[in-house]
């Protein structure tokens, strides 16, 4: 027969169940994080704080009004299509034709839409 004083290994009680309930807390979200952590360091999802001169630099050598006749336009290599759908025509028919404030305003609307994967400079 066991004791009713004995101690249920169950039972948690005293001081260290606050610290067992909150390492269990912790421990799954710690991990949640260091999965999504490393995908949202690599481009935000907006292209706030994106280096776009750089990524003109890779894609179209800087040339801001580039039209090599690739079908990408600009100095960030916009399809027509992605242009379109990002509302790039408010400020131009094609990339090329645009400044280089529109077309980085337009980009940060397609990082919105579809994140940086949209350049391969990114």
């Amino acid at each position: 027969m066991i004791s009713p004083h004995a101690t249920d290994p169950n039972k948690h009680s005293g001081p260290n169940r606050g610290r067992s309930l909150a390492l269990g807390l912790f421990l799954p979200v710690a991990a949640l994080l260091t999965l999504v952590t490393p995908s949202a360091q690599a481009a935000t999802p907006t292209g706030l704080g994106t280096d776009w001169e750089a990524i003109a630099r890779c894609e179209a050598s800087g040339n801001w009004h580039a039209n090599t006749g690739n079908g990408h336009y600009g100095g960030l290599q916009f399809k027509q299509s992605s242009w379109v759908a990002a509302g790039g025509r408010r400020f131009a028919r094609r990339a090329d034709l645009a400044t280089k404030k529109e077309q980085i305003t337009v980009a940060r609307r397609l990082a919105a839409l579809q994140g940086m994967n949209a350049w391969a400079c990114a």
